[in-house]
């Protein structure tokens, strides 16, 4: 079983458009003000927007990124403004964290081979 997209549950698409788009992830249906889909820069995972009164509320959306810091430097030269820059985590995992408009947690991250096989992992 592989992930084909997350959706998340918004009630304006445009400026969530605009959000994703500055955030590098490639525009694949456009079916606003309903729907919207992108694929994910690196790999052939999808995230789609959908419009409905649910927005926010507990959705986190994890993006993983090969060099974190390059990357959210990049994204803040073009006016994403972060709530926490890269720091270490205690699960080793490198994180950045930050808000799209319709209030989502969205996080980049390196976690290297960590992501999947942390010391931890049940055997």
């Amino acid at each position: 079983m592989r992930l084909n997209q997350v959706t998340v549950t918004m009630p304006d698409l445009d400026a969530r458009w605009n959000f994703y788009c500055t955030l590098g992830l490639k525009p694949v249906v456009d079916a606003r003000p309903h729907y919207a889909r992108f694929l994910c820069p690196d790999g052939d995972s999808t995230f789609s927007l959908h419009q409905g009164e649910s927005a926010g509320g507990g959705t986190t959306v994890y993006f993983e990124c090969d060099d974190l810091n390059e990357t959210v430097s990049q994204l803040q030269k073009k006016g994403l403004q972060f709530t926490s820059p890269p720091e270490d985590k205690s699960w080793l995992w490198r994180e950045a964290e930050l808000f799209d408009p319709g209030g989502n947690r969205v996080l980049l991250y390196f976690a290297g081979q960590n992501r999947i096989n942390p010391p931890w992992r049940i055997k």
